[in-house]
């Protein structure tokens, strides 16, 4: 057998590289936001699992909020049901939450749990009506319209904004040496199911935690400028100026929104990476390069 040198002494600059990194995020809880691609590609699955039971063993406690809206689209039109959306939420009336819990917090979160499982680590699966974890109230829009002298109350079902997060059963399962696994869906005061958006979930959730950093996996390459260049070391100031000269738009608005609310409310950093990339956590968080946009506190 031939030994190719320069192959291992690769390997080691990675993982002297890493090695800071390591040593400066052991004991640090890093919330991720699962989703887009990362979720349907068999190898980008299997490397996102491995990922995450690799920061587990190195000390770091990850924490793992999935979507799934491809998902519970697919069953939908099984069923010969419509998906219908209004300002990027889907319409969820009582039938269709029925189908988002079967998928969310059955389908999708067990195969995750299976995936993380088979490479070695001890994830668990949860929703967040689970022990109540996480209140919900009911998200209702308003749209103005010159024929009414009030705003029309728009009512897209049960689709729910997080009131509380009681985060005891996942600090139980981060020192019992668990991986949890949650599924976006809160209870309301009025014991009904709701469907919250999972970047918001993720947000509020690292806000909770208190975490070192929060992920949020896309299928773009970050933050982008107006000639298409990966921004990245931003801070509020920053990311406002872009919002108002019109460079951040659509769809990334959102997730900008979750993450100026994640570092204004104690949140280290987060992190818009793009999930097409295998192993792009690792990336992100082990290499001084890193592959996406970071979002950091403002500096006093």
């Amino acid at each position: 057998m031939t030994l190719d040198v320069s192959a291992a002494m690769n390997v080691a600059k990675v993982l002297t590289e890493a090695l800071p990194y390591i040593q400066k995020f052991v004991g640090k809880t890093i919330v991720i936001k699962y989703g887009g691609n990362a979720m349907v590609d068999e190898n980008l699955k299997n490397g996102f699992a491995r990922d995450v039971v690799l920061m587990k063993l190195v000390g770091m406690n990850p924490v793992v909020v999935h979507g799934g809206g491809p998902q519970i689209g697919n069953l939908l039109k099984r069923l010969g049901k419509e998906s219908e959306f209004f300002e990027g939420m889907r319409v969820t009336d009582s039938e269709t939450m029925d189908v988002v819990e079967m998928v969310l917090g059955g389908l999708v979160n067990k195969q995750i749990v299976s995936l993380i499982n088979h490479q070695g680590g001890r994830a668990v699966g949860l929703t967040g009506k689970d022990g109540e974890m996480i209140r919900a109230k009911k998200l209702t829009f308003q749209r103005s319209s010159p024929e009414f002298d009030e705003p029309e109350i728009i009512d897209i079902g049960h689709v729910g904004e997080v009131e509380s997060i009681d985060i005891g059963i996942i600090d139980n399962l981060i020192h019992g040496d668990f991986i949890p696994v949650i599924a976006p869906i809160g209870v309301g005061k009025d014991n009904m199911s709701y469907n919250i958006n999972a970047d918001l979930v993720a947000g509020k959730l690292a806000q909770v935690l208190k975490a070192e950093k929060l992920i949020l996996l896309t299928n773009t390459t970050g933050v982008l400028d107006k000639q298409g260049n990966v921004l990245t070391g931003l801070d509020a100031n920053k990311v406002n100026e872009l919002i108002a000269d019109g460079t951040i738009s659509g769809g990334m608005l959102p997730k900008i929104g979750c993450a100026l609310d994640a570092v204004n409310s104690g949140v280290n950093s987060v992190h818009i990476i793009d999930g097409r990339m295998e192993h792009a956590v690792l990336l992100e968080i082990f290499t001084h390069q890193g592959v996406g946009s970071l979002i950091h506190r403002r500096k006093k």
